[in-house]
C-alpha cells in the first residue's frame, strides 16, 4: 500500500533524463532532479526522501534524487508543449514533487514522485562521443 505526501515546487537542473525511453539498469523511465538548493534538500527530506550527493563523477550533479516511473514521464516547456525528445545534461526545469511510502519484499521506503515537470532551459541533448574518423592527431 502507497501513502502519498503533500507536493513541494523546487529547482534543479536535469541529468539523465530517460522520460521517454527506459533506463536499462532500473527497467524503468527515469530522470534525476539535481543541484537541489538547501530548502529543497530539507523539504525532501522532511518528507523522509533520502537526498543522494553527486561524488567523483557526478560531481556536478550536486545533491539530487532521481524519480523514476513505470510509464512515461511528461515534461512541459515553459508555453506547456509537452517535450518528447531528448532533453540534455544541465537543462534547468521547476518540479512538482510528492513523497510515497513503499513496501516490497520486506522492505520499506519512501520515494520521489515527479507530479509535473516543466523545462525552463533546455540543453540540446548530443550523443556525440568527441571522436571523429576524420581526426588529424589520432595515435
Amino acid at each position: 500500500m502507497t501513502e502519498e505526501k503533500k507536493a513541494i515546487k523546487l529547482k534543479a537542473d536535469l541529468f539523465w533524463c530517460q522520460h521517454t525511453k527506459i533506463n536499462e539498469m532500473s527497467g524503468k523511465f527515469q530522470l534525476n532532479l539535481c543541484n537541489l538548493s538547501d530548502a529543497a534538500v530539507e523539504a525532501l527530506e522532511e518528507m523522509g526522501i533520502s537526498v543522494q550527493t553527486g561524488e567523483d563523477k557526478k560531481a556536478d550533479m550536486g545533491r539530487y534524487i532521481t524519480c523514476k516511473s513505470e510509464k512515461p514521464m511528461r515534461v512541459f516547456d515553459i508555453e506547456n508543449d509537452e517535450i518528447t525528445e531528448a532533453i540534455g545534461n544541465g537543462s534547468k526545469a521547476k518540479a512538482l514533487v510528492s513523497s510515497y511510502s513503499w513496501t516490497y519484499k520486506n522492505k520499506k521506503g519512501v520515494s520521489p514522485s515527479l507530479k509535473k515537470l516543466v523545462v525552463t532551459d533546455l540543453v540540446e541533448y548530443s550523443a556525440a562521443s568527441g571522436i571523429s574518423a576524420d581526426d588529424e592527431d589520432v595515435l
